[in-house]
């Protein structure tokens, strides 16, 4: 890719990008939120068509039309948002475009299922049936299928965007696995991630991307975290994990025995104003769960929440009220308004006191806005721009701000960092410890995070979720990764 160049109105998105990928290299592309990591890959895959430059794939002039063009080049892009048919077969979404036909026109089913077996053995995966329904697979399986899509039109170049957001652990050394297998047989692998560790682990080289450029392209064993940060933030980020001295004070909220319909069967915790505890299981373990029994979104079926000195059932209205609030793991669909300004998302749950003599004051609006935006650091054109075309990084400030903007004392963060770059991390990090040292108001804060350096880095103490059974929070000094996995696998018990 040469010289590529595009803009949508007075935005550049992309300014005379250079991107090189060798035969059965696995090449990362990193770069924060908004760097213009998917519009280049939308870009390559047809998907965009660049305002300026060339591409040339095997050496020959490269310029698809579409998506279909660009697959049928060889060239298969695998979005982080899966786009699968879920109401048809893995066989069928895997030949879909290409149905192998008969005299007259019908579809071969014999060819179509012998194509979906072609594809099926290169993912060691006994249970990926090609009759499955495909809306029916867990996400990594959809993966999969859109993987064997791609390879069943003999893709040569394969882009993975954020491939691991959804997945378990189990799934994504599964993937890794795969990956691997493919590189070996030639296949040229683009990687997206915001984890340095899965860039390390893949990759031979990576090209960092900032504010739509590329600064530069290197060796990963020859590059060190602080210097890809460096180049992706255009700064030093000291402290990724910074731990002002805390000084825990009166209980903030109180949970006793807890259990809802279907998790968690029994939790009992206490979060002190001042500190960061934080929640660490398996995906399906009850951690998502806790939080919403907590905060009134799924009923309680036994057991007490105290926020304060309020106890007792609880609705999400309530809650807020008591000075809580939630941050939802699904911020697309729980968590943000995306056809809604910022400055409709940020006071969203605060409106009243932005009335004087009941009068809604859309200039009150506006100001607070910019305040918040200006404390997170949202990247935006100003407080009218609708948050959904923000970058998930900057959309997640943006949900942060509601609950500060609502003053809450207890945040509830479930996965408060998931679909982060590097850059955005850093901040709120930073924030999170603004928060419970603020001289004024210290805050508490339950974080649930599937990332457990993260986990170490920000929280005083830690608790596992197991099957439904929360553990008694213990000091994060006293802890280590490995021990935590055991207990959240049932390997050991919590002594």
């Amino acid at each position: 890719m040469r010289g590529i160049r595009k803009t949508f109105g007075a935005t550049v998105a992309l300014g005379r990008v250079e991107l090189e990928v060798k035969p059965g290299e696995v090449h990362a592309l990193v770069g924060e939120n908004g760097a213009g990591k998917s519009t280049l890959m939308k870009v390559l895959s047809g998907a965009h068509q660049p305002d300026e430059g060339e591409m040339f794939l095997d050496g020959r002039r490269y310029a698809p039309r579409n998506p279909l063009e660009a697959r049928s080049r060889g060239v298969g892009m695998i979005y982080q948002e899966l786009s699968l048919a879920p109401h048809l077969s893995v066989e069928e979404n895997i030949v879909l475009g290409l149905e192998p036909r008969k005299a007259g026109g019908r579809v071969d089913r014999a060819e179509m299922r012998r194509r979906a077996l072609e594809v099926l053995r290169q993912f060691d995966h006994p249970g990926l049936r090609p009759e499955a329904r495909a809306g029916d697979l867990s996400v990594s399986e959809q993966q999969l299928v859109e993987i064997g899509r791609s390879l069943a039109m003999g893709c040569r170049v394969l882009v993975f965007d954020e491939p691991t957001s959804s997945l378990t652990q189990k799934d994504i050394a599964r993937l890794f696995a795969l990956i691997d297998r493919l590189r070996s047989q030639g296949i040229s692998i683009i990687y997206i991630s915001h984890f340095l560790e899965e860039v390390r682990r893949l990759s031979s080289r990576l090209t960092v991307l900032r504010d739509g450029t590329a600064v530069g392209t290197f060796e990963t064993a020859r590059v060190t975290d602080d210097e890809i940060v460096r180049h992706m933030v255009g700064r030093d980020v000291s402290d990724l994990y910074p731990r002002s001295p805390r000084s825990p004070l009166e209980v903030l909220l109180e949970v006793s025995s807890l259990a809802g319909v279907r998790k968690p069967n029994s939790a009992s915790l206490k979060l002190h104003r001042g500190e960061i505890v934080g929640l660490c299981g398996l995906v399906g373990s009850g951690r998502t769960e806790l939080l919403r029994c907590i905060f009134g979104l799924d009923a309680v079926t036994s057991g007490k929440v105290t926020v304060g000195a309020a106890a007792g059932g609880s609705t999400p209205a309530q809650s807020w009220s008591r000075g809580m609030g939630f941050l939802s793991e699904n911020r697309k669909e729980e968590g943000l308004a995306l056809g809604l300004s910022i400055a409709d998302n940020v006071t969203l749950s605060s409106l009243g006191r932005l009335a004087r003599c009941g009068v809604f004051s859309p200039r009150r609006q506006s100001e607070k806005t910019r305040m918040w935006i200006g404390r997170l650091g949202i990247k935006c054109a100003g407080p009218g721009q609708p948050i959904g075309s923000l970058s998930g990084g900057n959309q997640q400030k943006g949900a942060l701000a509601r609950l500060l903007e609502h003053e809450v004392d207890v945040l509830l963060l479930d996965e408060p960092t998931r679909g982060v770059d590097i850059g955005a991390k850093a901040n709120i990090y930073h924030l999170l410890d603004r928060l419970v040292t603020d001289p004024e108001r210290p805050r508490a804060i339950l974080v649930v995070s599937s990332y457990l350096p993260e986990l170490f880095g920000i929280c005083d103490r830690i608790a596992v979720m197991s099957k439904g059974v929360l553990t008694e929070a213990r000091p994060v000094a006293d802890l280590d990764p490995q021990r935590l996995m055991k207990v959240a696998t049932g390997q050991e018990d919590w002594l």
